[in-house]
């Protein structure tokens, strides 16, 4: 934990990183890392790792890592100041553009909008995967537990759990 100081970067950090959030919270995790890892220094790479691991571990919505980064950095105010400076400006978007959508339900341009965002959504998406592979990605076993369980998950339909579990074992049993 490192302080009070840290407690406004911490909040308008996450307000910007808010009003960028297209396709949900695991699509600005790159932001998120650069914030918390690079310029700030609150934590290292593989710690940011471990809280985004825990983050999806738990029963509930992947943006929990903000909360855990809150509290990391200023203990439990940090964890609701970072979660609302997160949550806040984000859901007041998306009440507007619910309503907007409603009003103009069908229009040409409207459509063509929500057909581009797809791309941009999927293209974060994929920088947020590349991002903690990467972060995690300290000698071969690493490497290869990712590259693993991202074809697990990729080529069949077995549930992600899967991949939780066999990695929890792995790890368990050899990197530390």
């Amino acid at each position: 934990m490192t302080g009070e100081d840290d407690l406004w970067p911490l909040v308008t950090g996450f307000l910007g990183i808010s009003l960028l959030s297209v396709g949900g919270g695991i699509a600005v995790l790159p932001e998120m890392h650069r914030l918390v890892v690079e310029s700030h220094g609150w934590m290292d790479g593989l710690a940011f790792a471990k809280r985004y691991a825990l983050a999806q571990a738990a029963p509930g919505p992947n943006i929990m890592v903000v909360g855990l980064i809150g509290w990391h950095v200023a203990g439990a105010i940090g964890m609701v100041s970072a979660m609302l400076a997160m949550c806040g400006p984000t859901s007041l978007l998306a009440y507007a553009f619910a309503r907007l959508r409603r009003r103009v339900a069908g229009a040409r341009w409207m459509r063509v909008f929500e057909r581009g965002m797809v791309p941009i959504a999927i293209g974060l998406i994929a920088a947020s995967g590349l991002l903690l592979a990467s972060g995690a990605a300290e000698g071969w076993l690493p490497v290869a537990i990712s590259a693993g369980s991202t074809l697990f998950v990729w080529r069949t339909r077995r549930s992600p759990l899967w991949v939780l579990a066999v990695g929890a074992v792995l790890g368990a049993l050899f990197l530390h």
